[in-house]
């Protein structure tokens, strides 16, 4: 059996993919329905340093009944803490329920509505940020066209100015879809699959899109062809001569990595083709089903390429 077969503590899968002594969903959730082991958690992540004796975790939870204490933790243990030498610490499960909860996912529900850089490919309006239901779009003040949706939690609008949360997101947008071409979904660590995609059901207003789909949890991003190619090197190395930094450029300001202005698909066998016209030259990438680079050729500008175009200020 290959290494890929089995996890790598060595215990079998289960028939469903899973392992053979995981917890079931409900009872997993069933054990965080209770205020004093959330405040466990909370506690044994805010101590100094880990392990945390039982008597010192009882402590900073407040609870003085060591026998009831014991009860809750022991609900925990095992799937969320674990017990070590010197105390407790915790599993991967039990920092990730920490963390959503730091994260606001839970708990905060916030709107917000600020400028941000850049300017509408449809009519030229200002462009706008706006928050709600945990996520965030770049949209026209004038005509409301938009140029991406994406989860961001609402931890990430804590302490930051609106200039730091729109570089926040543009970072987030890029990483998060790169994991995901890559292979790997940025929410349960599962296998992400790719495809490029008619945009039948007008998910995002185009005429093709990329699904990335994880096989274990069916966690679905969808974007516009040219994002895939934001980190590839023959792409950042065509603006980096003709002065533009890539990396500095929010990805929204870029025609052809938000729009498909500048794509063209066909079906059989699945070839797309982004043109990124810049100065007097373009470059036409072209890309197969699976969103790899089967070619990157440059040639110099024609009128067809006025669409999308990218200045070196």
């Amino acid at each position: 059996m290959s290494g890929s077969d089995t996890p790598l503590d060595g215990a079998p899968l289960g028939p469903d993919g899973g392992l053979d002594d995981s917890l079931p969903p409900a009872e997993a959730f069933a054990l965080l329905g209770n205020e004093t082991r959330i405040t466990i958690l909370q506690e044994l992540w805010l101590a100094p340093e880990r392990p945390v004796a039982f008597s010192d975790l009882r402590k900073r939870v407040g609870m003085r009944d060591s026998a009831q204490f014991n009860y809750h933790l022991s609900k925990l243990t095992d799937h969320f803490v674990r017990q070590v030498e010197g105390g407790y610490e915790f599993q991967y499960a039990g920092e990730k329920v920490v963390r959503a909860i730091l994260a606001g996912t839970f708990t905060e529900r916030v709107t917000l509505e600020f400028p941000v850089e850049g300017e509408c490919f449809d009519c030229g309006g200002d462009l706008e940020a706006a928050y709600s239901d945990e996520r965030l779009a770049v949209r026209c003040t004038d005509c409301e066209s938009t140029y991406g949706r994406y989860a961001f939690p609402p931890g990430g609008l804590r302490d930051r100015s609106t200039t730091e949360i729109e570089a926040a997101f543009d970072q987030r947008v890029r990483h998060l879809h790169c994991l995901a071409a890559d292979g790997v979904c940025p929410e349960c660590g599962g296998r992400m699959d790719t495809s490029v995609v008619p945009d039948g059901e007008d998910r995002l207003g185009l005429d093709v899109r990329v699904d990335h789909t994880c096989a274990q949890c069916q966690h679905t991003i969808s974007s516009p062809v040219g994002l895939s190619l934001l980190d590839d090197s023959r792409v950042v190395a065509f603006h980096a001569e003709h002065g533009v930094e890539l990396n500095s450029r929010k990805h929204w300001t870029l025609e052809w990595c938000v729009t498909d202005e500048t794509t063209t698909y066909e079906a059989d066998p699945t070839r797309v083709r982004v043109t990124i016209p810049l100065e007097t030259e373009a470059m036409d990438v072209t890309l197969d089903g699976d969103l790899q680079v089967v070619s990157a050729e440059r040639r110099c500008r024609d009128a067809a390429d006025d669409s999308g175009r990218v200045s070196a200020d």
